[in-house]
């Protein structure tokens, strides 16, 4: 079976509960997103929310501009499956609002929300309610005193901010907090980070801010959160794109299941196509990947068109296929060669084995559990 060959070590940073999620130390890096129906409409938003739970988000924000919003979370929270966050910019008393109906945790962007006295009414509710924070920086939003002290967003910048509200935090002794330091510029994210990083051991949420829609924001969020990951920075990460929230999650997964740190679902590897293709590869994994989208179960499966590096693939593999000329095709199973087919519908035969194959993986996982 496919396997890595380099294991990467984590940052070590101390443990905070966003609900019954916790957050940091040796737990698994989650998957966020943010809805972007209207918070009012809480039946459209919590249809949202568990649309994105089925793809294994996480956490989940929403946002609060206003107070029928920060109201609408009472019945939004009722029927979530995963924990809300709250998304305040302005107004500090949506935030006391939202941890008192019901917020596992507040996103708060320093810079906008007001003096420290403010801060510290926000943090009293927080307390109150056993709801987390997210201190969230972001470059198109520092406070007033550090853009006059920097002249304009880079990364000492976002470090200053994210130290100043991280000393706010721990004078109210209050602790059950992560930190963001955002930019929608690639290498200021990244470096801000890193020196983050290094000076305190709070949990960090990674993103790359505005990152564009489905193709150029996946491509930015990958370079710049895939970095951070492989220094071990990073505890819950959010792709944005402009894009639907379901789409966050399958980028944010597929991040994490290339370097190792999470499995989630079907990994297919496939060939990028050639002449040498005795099938519509192209096709037939686009089908596949969104037929095979409620699968949870981690399973490996190659789709090479040809003889050439089919086998090789097929033995690092779960499920394997390898074109082999004249209508026909070797399957493999667990990196063994199982049976040829011949004049067969490829996806739905394909798709047929892997829901098998998972299954069985999934049973003998819960046979594993029950004796330990």
């Amino acid at each position: 079976m496919l396997r890595s060959y380099q294991k990467i070590k984590r940052r070590h940073s101390r443990v905070i509960n966003v609900g019954h999620i916790r957050i940091g130390g040796d737990n698994p890096i989650a998957v966020q997103t943010m809805t972007n129906t209207l918070t009012t409409n809480a039946k459209e938003t919590i249809s949202q929310i568990e649309r994105s739970a089925k793809l294994g988000a996480d956490i989940v924000r929403v946002s609060i501009p206003d107070k029928e919003s920060s109201f609408s979370l009472k019945e939004i929270v009722k029927h979530s499956s995963v924990p809300i966050i709250a998304d305040i910019h302005f107004h500090y008393k949506r935030a006391i609002e939202a941890a008192n109906n019901g917020a596992a945790c507040i996103r708060i962007n320093p810079g906008n929300i007001g003096s420290v006295d403010r801060i510290k009414e926000v943090i009293k509710s927080a307390k109150d309610n056993n709801c987390s924070i997210r201190v969230g920086v972001n470059a198109g939003s520092l406070e007033k005193q550090i853009l006059d002290k920097y002249s304009e967003p880079n990364p000492d910048a976002l470090v200053e901010s994210a130290k100043l509200n991280i000393k706010i935090l721990e004078d109210n002794d209050f602790y059950n907090f992560k930190i963001s330091v955002k930019s929608s510029d690639i290498f200021m994210a990244i470096i801000a980070y890193k020196k983050l990083a290094k000076i305190c051991d709070y949990p960090l949420h990674l993103g790359i801010t505005e990152a564009g829609g489905k193709r150029t924001g996946s491509i930015k969020s990958s370079i710049g959160i895939g970095n951070l990951l492989l220094d071990g920075i990073g505890d819950t990460i959010r792709v944005s794109l402009s894009d639907e929230p379901e789409e966050e999650v399958r980028v944010g997964f597929e991040i994490l299941k290339s370097l190792g740190l999470r499995n989630r679902g079907v990994k297919i590897i496939s060939c990028p196509s050639c002449a040498r293709q005795q099938f519509e590869v192209i096709n037939t994994v686009k089908n596949l990947e969104k037929r095979l989208d409620d699968i949870s179960t981690p399973i490996t499966v190659s789709i090479i068109g040809c003889v050439v590096n089919g086998p090789g693939e097929a033995t690092m593999t779960n499920i394997g296929i390898t074109g082999g000329g004249n209508g026909t095709h070797m399957i493999y199973i667990d990196g063994k060669k199982n049976n040829v087919i011949k004049d067969v519908d490829l996806e739905n035969y394909l798709e047929n084995i892997i829901r098998e194959k998972s299954k069985k993986i999934e049973l003998g996982n819960q046979n594993e559990n029950s004796t330990c």
